[in-house]
């Protein structure tokens, strides 16, 4: 037989495990540009990019030939993608208070123009871009790279 007591406790329990839950669900950034085909896959689901499309941790970034797409997270890095570009958010930390910064990503295709936000300014070693032949470490504040087939 349960008491309140025990009853309270797994009431607490579940509820930090459903607010834990819905921080890794909150999105990290939006599209604030779109020219073109673009779009976005998360967690398996793929929805046509348009301004206002939130961007997860985990999601997958593509635009078609001849389109583009500028997308801001929410330290106030910018990106902006060009055509036939494919981009991943692999990690996304941003509790400045608490000291966790982190953007992992990759650059599979494409092309990135790449503007810091906070994370780079507080923590520049806590920025990397992955690409098929290496991994950029973001050191200033502005940068373009172009991976081709």
């Amino acid at each position: 037989m349960k008491t309140p007591l025990v009853n309270m406790l797994v009431l607490v329990f579940a509820l930090f495990a459903t607010l834990g839950a819905r921080a890794q669900d909150q999105p990290i950034g939006y599209v604030k540009t779109v020219a073109g085909e673009a779009s976005i896959t998360t967690a398996g689901a793929r929805v046509k990019a348009e301004v206002g499309t939130p961007v997860y941790q985990g999601s997958l970034l593509q635009t078609g030939g001849k389109s583009s797409m500028g997308v801001t997270f929410k330290d106030e890095t910018v990106m902006s993608f060009g055509a036939d570009t494919t981009f991943s958010v692999d990690e996304y930390l941003y509790a400045p208070a608490q000291g966790k910064l982190k953007l992992g990503s990759k650059l599979s295709k494409g092309s990135l123009n790449y503007v810091s936000g906070v994370i780079a300014k507080l923590k520049p070693d806590a920025v990397s871009i992955a690409t098929p032949t290496g991994v950029i470490g973001v050191r200033g504040t502005q940068f373009l790279v172009k991976v081709e087939d």
